[in-house]
């Protein structure tokens, strides 16, 4: 049973995550600090929007808009790794596998909220019928 958001492995998942993607924000360089904004932003939303919808799953409805709105912010993450490993080819700085291994992170956190979302939707159908 899940009676906390903590109970729920992408939740915990991605409270962890962010730690890679600070030590790649730490690698791109300043004149890129708008990419370094938006990976950082995108990652600590990730955790955010689970706990709010979570606060809100009595309604089925938002508690999937909250999980979408999250898959969306973890998709995005993955998006900002690839562009990092891009930049890379001219920025010696930026560790390549760390842009896999966020992306690879983020791509197992957005299953895992694709999952939640579909089992929770095929939950809230039993629960109406």
């Amino acid at each position: 049973m899940i009676y906390d958001v903590t109970d729920l492995d992408v939740y915990n998942r991605s409270v962890e995550a962010p730690n890679l993607v600070y030590q790649l924000e730490k690698q791109v360089p300043q004149s890129h600090f708008k990419l370094k904004i938006q990976i950082t932003s995108s990652a600590e939303s990730v955790p955010a929007l689970i706990a709010e919808g979570f606060g809100k799953r009595r309604s089925d409805k938002e508690w999937k808009r909250f999980l979408e709105m999250a898959l969306g912010s973890s998709d995005e993450t993955i998006t900002h790794a690839r562009t990092c490993k891009v930049l890379s080819k001219h920025f010696s700085t930026i560790d390549c596998d760390l842009c896999d291994k966020i992306a690879e992170e983020y791509k197992i956190i957005s299953k895992q909220l694709n999952n939640l979302r579909n089992k929770w939707i095929d939950y809230g159908k039993k629960r109406t019928i």
